[in-house]
């Protein structure tokens, strides 16, 4: 039987999927985490807690356990445990990506300095460092622009400034949600150039270098800011083939320059007529619970696809089903106590739409964007087009009704 261990932060959406992703391979599953969590206890030996902010102890602490119970496999599920899944997987000996690539796209400063040198076509930028005068920066790379952290995920601390002044505001209030979420509020910024236009994800897997686009996903609502909250997913893509080669060829130019190699990467780039932008590339498969959009072949979910990868297995037919599909990550409207999510069995009644997943329970507080990190929950939906799709997904939302109240 083979042995895979998941890396799984505690705040994952994505556990239960792996598991059972790993079950249907009849893969036996180890579980590292920050923390003990409920499924690891009864899981007896077959759980390890390793500090996933201090990634080579966390590898020195896998690789200690392999060296007793040995692996055939080490996967993170979200980028938390990426950098961790590459040290112990090049000390293993095992499928991995080279730990400096991975640290690469851990740190947007540093990704942008490789694909630089590449000549990628990325946004203009800089890099902007304390005590550094972030209107300079502004003016460099041209207003408006975007101004984030160098780490954090998800759009999480990503403010667009039109002007100078919104711009040095934007820096301030960054580093004060960098000190929140334990990082260092002093560290370096980028300071980028607004792209206009639409923005696509695409979903791919790497094997010894070659990228396999698995899905290319339209992201129909604008993304302009001042905050960049994610929302509509859908798949297939409604762009011209001829524009999507185009995408398909930069984030593969993208992952070379990297240094990438093996295994899922989630990239998201900017298409403004025929003109495509990339804004960033994660060793990792796609967020949250969004990969339940997605099946392959004879219906296989994506972590099987990872798994299958990963643990040397045959993969099989990946193409994407044939029927179009989508979720909608549910906003959170404003910062407060969440009361509670009226409408979900209507949403769920929407022709089209496969699921309603909340992810939030009530009574629990809620942080918008740019300070939040999570969304209220998940809506899936198949139909015979993207714009079948689409509808049904709005549709759901409409469906819902969000009721915050302010915290006491």
């Amino acid at each position: 039987m083979s042995r895979v261990l998941l890396i799984l932060p505690t705040g994952t959406y994505r556990a239960a999927d792996f598991v059972g992703a790993a079950s249907a391979l009849g893969a036996e599953v180890v579980v590292a985490s920050e923390h003990p969590q409920a499924m690891a206890r009864a899981m007896d030996d077959r759980a390890l807690v390793v500090p996933l902010g201090r990634p080579e102890a966390a590898a020195d602490a896998i690789v200690e356990l392999a060296r007793r119970r040995p692996l055939d496999a080490v996967v993170a599920v979200d980028e938390q445990g990426v950098l961790a899944a590459a040290l112990a997987g090049e000390r293993l000996g095992l499928a991995h990506n080279p730990p400096a690539a991975v640290a690469a796209t851990r740190d947007k400063a540093a990704a942008r300095a490789v694909l630089a040198a590449a000549g990628v076509a990325q946004p203009a930028f800089r890099v902007v460092r304390s005590g550094d005068d972030v209107t300079a920066a502004a003016d460099a790379v041209g207003l408006p622009c975007v101004v984030k952290p160098v780490s954090l995920s998800g759009s999480r601390g990503v403010i667009r400034a039109d002007d100078r002044t919104s711009a040095t505001v934007a820096a301030e209030r960054i580093r004060n949600i960098l000190d929140d979420a334990g990082e260092d509020g002093h560290g370096p910024l980028l300071v980028e150039a607004f792209v206009p236009g639409s923005e696509v994800a695409l979903e791919g897997l790497l094997r010894s270098g070659e990228l396999e686009v698995l899905a290319l996903f339209d992201k129909p609502d604008p993304l302009d800011g001042p905050y960049f909250e994610e929302t509509v997913y859908v798949t297939p893509s409604r762009l011209p083939e001829r524009v999507q080669a185009a995408v398909a060829a930069l984030v593969g130019a993208g992952a070379t320059a990297l240094g990438l190699r093996e295994g899922p990467i989630h990239a998201e780039v900017r298409v403004d007529g025929e003109e495509v932008t990339l804004l960033e590339i994660a060793a990792r498969s796609i967020g949250g619970l969004c990969a339940r959009a997605l099946r392959f072949g004879a219906g296989i979910s994506l972590e099987e696809v990872i798994l299958r990868h990963a643990l040397g297995l045959p993969l099989g037919d990946l193409r994407r089903e044939a029927s179009a599909s989508g979720v909608m990550m549910l906003p959170i409207p404003r910062s407060g106590l969440l009361r509670q999510v009226g409408g979900v069995d209507g949403a769920r009644a929407v022709p089209g739409v496969e699921g309603v997943e909340l992810t939030v329970a009530r009574g629990r507080r809620v942080v918008a964007l740019p300070e939040g990190d999570r969304y209220l929950g998940f809506v899936f939906a198949r139909g015979a087009t993207p714009d079948d799709v689409e509808a049904s997904l709005r549709a759901a939302s409409a469906s819902l009704e969000v009721e915050i109240a302010d915290p006491a």
